[in-house]
């Protein structure tokens, strides 16, 4: 018996089992089965065995000593050398920059101290595909000395590749609070991260216009905004080359000192915003005229007070109300607070409260509400009375939702809602900063003590966050991303609060892709990722041969995601150092 494969013209090819004679001196067949609806694993198998082969069971034949996660470092790792950030760190393959690599993708799949990451990437391929296995914690801080000495070739490669002539910059701070006393750069300051308790650092990102960041630089923990615009001034004119850029910031970064300080260079241009008491004082003057608005949300006006600026006044309805809902809030947990105070005054009749004592608890109450402004407070001893500051109250909340966008760029530039759409992208640096606190990287906490190891650390971090944005770009169709914002900002209302489009909302909706894929976060997607294993396989009947490595086939979601990536799997086995 024997199985024949028989074509039929318009068909699929029948397959048959058939026996064979001899008759009479010719050949006579009799088909004994029909096997064309049988799994082809089955037919073949048959085949083999009406050819006289052994079959045997595949864990017979080999034993798989041991399953790797694969999937998740191919994917980042290939992004890596897709974009050529390998290539930016080092143009020769040596060990630092490997490790430098294998730190990048490891703070993308699994963020952690340096010495658990010696430890973790050898439970991945990540060791293996790089070559970093036996690398000691030591190694990775050398590592960081040899990255942070190549900081400014790096960051100088990344602004050639994404800022070009007239680019718009995107800068903007944060911080992070740090374990340990003993690095110089620890201090106190103003804590974004609300651990007043903690020392801490300082560090701004600098993004081209579509949020990628091209460089970071870190500063003692007590510096104040301002004082860090001078340096990137100067990195943007000497180490980029940039003759004419236009620097975004927010109202508390570009000052009106530093805006000076800007202007003694001609080529650099700059947007930001003014601050309350700015705005109250042309309000006052009748330069911003409040009934303006009861029809419209943005108007350009002019202001000798800011001579060869253009303003752009905006009204955010929405922002309103939440500013007048929350002050009330305030307001009335304030009264209470207050009310509470006078009644303890009140009773201690025999030993009347001291002045300092009633102060220290009207301060308590008041300081973190920051409502002090709102009230005529009357404190002596055994006595202590309040009132609200109405016209106060209503002068500020006459200007609930009101902005004030100033720019030197003139009006051929850009035109009023484009001014409002570029100052409102530092949204885009300040999801930079989500990304690399919260559990994507995890910049935090930092154990380091040596300076330079911390600024290297905060590179790396920021290295991955470049990673991460490529890859959520390139994966926006399987996660919630919004793959339409980027599309619809430049003509949606640049006031109002940006809506979900039409796609987006179906994926949250029913979490599902069009292609009927379950909608994935990036951290879930990564993971399912991660399930795409590298075996490690050995015959069993000759346990001194060289193993055999062999891939897991990829999930249909797994092969869609290396799609989007432009990275196609292939079957089949491979020998691997």
């Amino acid at each position: 018996m024997y199985i024949e494969t028989v074509p039929n013209r318009n068909s699929p090819p029948a397959i048959l089992l058939r026996r064979c004679w001899r008759e009479s001196g010719r050949v006579r067949k009799q088909t004994l089965a029909n096997l064309t609806k049988w799994p082809a694993a089955v037919v073949e198998a048959m085949r083999r065995a009406l050819a006289g082969q052994r079959l045997a069971a595949i864990d017979e034949v080999f034993a798989i000593e041991r399953s790797i996660p694969h999937g998740h470092v191919e994917a980042v790792l290939g992004m890596v050398r897709r974009l050529g950030l390998d290539e930016l760190i080092g143009a020769k393959r040596s060990r630092q920059r490997n490790l430098v690599v294998a730190m990048i993708v490891e703070r993308l799949i699994h963020p952690c101290s340096k010495l658990a990451t010696t430890r973790l990437w050898k439970d991945t391929t990540l060791a293996g595909e790089l070559g970093v296995g036996d690398a000691e914690v030591g190694e990775l801080y050398e590592a960081l000395g040899w990255l942070y000495q190549r900081q400014g070739k790096i960051e100088k490669a990344l602004a050639a590749r994404h800022l070009s002539q007239d680019a718009l910059v995107l800068y903007d701070l944060t911080s992070s609070y740090f374990e340990g006393h003993t690095c110089p750069l620890l201090q106190y300051g103003h804590s974004r991260d609300h651990r007043r308790d903690r020392p801490q650092i300082v560090y701004g990102v600098m993004t081209d216009e579509q949020g990628r960041p091209i460089g970071v630089e870190v500063y003692a923990g007590n510096t104040a905004d301002p004082a860090t615009v001078a340096g990137q001034v100067e990195k943007l004119r000497r180490r980029f080359g940039l003759k004419r850029a236009v620097l975004v910031g927010d109202r508390g970064m570009l000052t009106q000192a530093r805006i000076d300080a800007i202007k003694e260079h001609p080529g650099l241009g700059w947007i930001s915003a003014l601050r309350n008491g700015a705005i109250r004082k042309l309000v006052n003057q009748g330069t911003i005229q409040l009934s303006l608005f009861d029809r419209q949300n943005l108007a350009e006006i002019a202001s000798p007070d800011f001579p060869g600026e253009r303003l752009v006044v905006c009204l955010n309805p929405l922002l309103r109300d939440e500013r007048r809902r929350k002050r009330e809030q305030l307001l009335a947990a304030s009264q209470a607070a207050l009310d509470k105070i006078a009644a303890q005054v009140r009773r201690n009749k025999r030993a009347p409260m001291p002045i300092k004592d009633i102060a220290k608890k009207v301060e308590k109450a008041l300081g973190s509400r920051k409502m002090e402004k709102h009230f005529d407070l009357t404190i002596e001893e055994g006595r202590f009375e309040w009132a609200r500051r109405e016209e106060a109250i209503a002068q500020e909340a006459a200007l609930d939702g009101f902005y004030v966008i100033r720019t030197s760029e003139p009006a051929q530039r850009f035109s009023p809602e484009q001014t409002v759409r570029h100052y409102k992208a530092l949204a885009r640096v300040e999801r930079a900063f989500r990304t690399l606190k919260g559990i994507d990287l995890r910049v935090r906490p930092i154990h380091h003590r040596l300076e330079d190891n911390v600024r290297a650390h905060v590179f790396l971090c920021v290295l991955a966050y470049y990673v991460e944005w490529h890859m959520r770009q390139a994966l926006a169709p399987l996660i919630f991303d919004d793959e339409e914002l980027d599309q619809r900002r430049p003509r949606r209302d640049p006031i109002a609060p940006a809506q979900a489009s039409a796609s987006a909302r179906r994926k949250k909706a029913v979490r599902l892709t069009p292609d009927g894929f379950e909608v994935h976060s990036f951290e879930t997607l990564l993971a399912h990722l991660a399930t795409r294993c590298k075996n490690r396989c050995r015959p069993r009947n000759a346990p001194a041969a060289e193993p055999v490595h062999v891939l897991t086939d990829p999930t249909p979601l797994q092969t869609r995601a290396l799609q989007l990536l432009e990275m196609y799997p292939a079957r089949g086995t491979q020998n691997l150092p």
